[in-house]
């Protein structure tokens, strides 16, 4: 006589297991809030895939400005203007930095820089411009200046050079003769 012992089903351990781990999730709210949390992931997760991107319209370019500028002269930039134009100065070059409004335009966290010198403020870490009129730079110490000659490096990578920052009675450079020259 053969005794017939019947081997568990394993839909039936299946079912078991998943009933027990139903059973832990809902016995704690701790446990429902986890569950509720990662539901919500990963249907924000899928929802994002299915979602088309946002197509945001190109800045209109404005044209190149090539000028020299007095101090007076480059306050008019500082992204107030008709045209939104933002021009920072270092070291004694003028940059368009209108590429950069979100940080030097009106409410960026350099806004104070727009139309300015900013060469004093960014080799100090201190983002007031505090000094009015041309500064000549020449009570930084030598690590504020290797500060801002490294600053100039990096605006002149990043942004379009636009002339010098003009001294008191210094004149400006003829930038016509160039354009010119490029038209040969």
């Amino acid at each position: 006589m053969a005794s017939e012992t019947s081997a568990p089903v394993p839909e039936a351990e299946a079912e078991g297991f998943l009933t027990s781990i139903f059973n832990e999730v809902i016995s704690s709210p701790l446990n429902l809030a986890l569950v509720a949390i990662i539901a919500w992931l990963v249907f924000k997760i899928f929802k994002s895939r299915n979602e088309k991107p946002v197509q945001v319209a190109p800045e209109p370019q404005l044209p190149k400005l090539r000028k020299d500028f007095t101090v007076e002269e480059l306050k008019k930039y500082d992204g107030h203007g008709s045209d939104g134009r933002i021009l920072v100065a270092v070291n004694g070059k003028v940059f368009d930095v209108t590429k950069g409004k979100r940080f030097y335009g009106p409410g960026g966290p350099y806004a104070a820089f727009g139309g300015r010198d900013a060469s004093r403020g960014l080799a100090t870490f201190n983002v007031a411009c505090e000094k009015e009129g041309y500064d000549d730079l020449s009570d930084l110490n030598p690590q504020e200046m290797e500060s801002v000659r490294e600053w100039e490096m990096q605006f002149t990578e990043k942004y379009d050079y636009v002339g010098r920052l003009l001294q008191d009675g210094e004149q400006p450079t003829n930038y016509s003769d160039e354009e010119d020259d490029k038209d040969k």
